[in-house]
């Protein structure tokens, strides 16, 4: 956009897109409820030089409470990646959220694909878990924990009904879901798988059972 935004960072996590949007000039305010991560995002941002820390706010409070925190209309863009999988009515948070977005501003959320459960236990040959991913919206992640998947006609009404109707989607890990995190790539292999992921991410029908959506409400 060219200037600078005020961005709401919820369930911000270590900080890693908090401190790259800083970074990036724009003016930002982390949430964790987590203390251990709020600690560890803490650490990340002391090692930043002084124009990037004065431009970051960090502070101990839960999505759900941004009406706590915050006025309404804030906020130019917010983000909440990696989140709505913990909260088991996300309306309400979602409802919250947009209200601390200006006429225009941007929310910006990443959740796991309820409409494509069933895509990573079927490639990994697990068939058995693969056929019950099909009558179920709940999943077990990487941590071990049992949370809930979101489905995208779902979250579509949901932000139309809080006036920050959908505006794009994505996918987001298409081909790699099941791809450890610790794999390391030649850098020229990781460059074709970036932009692989990038062209599916945004095709029909790659996007549609991609592991995680991405989605971008504007409100009105």
């Amino acid at each position: 956009m060219g200037r600078r935004l005020h961005v709401l960072d919820v369930g911000m996590g270590q900080g890693t897109q908090a401190l790259r949007l800083a970074r990036a000039g724009h003016s930002v305010t982390g949430l964790e409820s987590d203390a251990e991560m709020l600690a560890s995002a803490r650490a990340a941002l002391a090692s930043e030089p002084e124009g990037i820390r004065e431009r970051v706010r960090l502070i101990e409070g839960d999505g759900r409470d941004t009406g706590v925190h915050f006025l309404p209309g804030s906020f130019d863009v917010v983000l909440c990646h990696g989140v709505l999988m913990y909260v088991e009515e996300p309306d309400p948070m979602l409802a919250g959220l947009a209200r601390m977005l200006a006429p225009g501003g941007l929310l910006s959320l990443l959740v796991r694909n309820a409409d494509a459960l069933a895509m990573r236990p079927g490639l990994a040959g697990d068939f058995g878990a693969a056929l019950a991913a099909f009558d179920t919206a709940a999943y077990t992640n990487r941590l071990g924990l049992t949370v809930r998947a979101d489905r995208l006609d779902a979250l579509r009404a949901t932000l139309a009904g809080i006036a920050a109707p959908l505006h794009a989607w994505y996918g987001v890990r298409v081909f790699t879901d099941n791809v450890g995190n610790d794999v390391e790539l030649p850098a020229e292999e990781l460059e074709r798988v970036l932009a692989l992921e990038n062209r599916a991410g945004r095709t029909d029908p790659y996007r549609g059972v991609a592991a995680l959506l991405h989605l971008c409400g504007v409100r009105g």
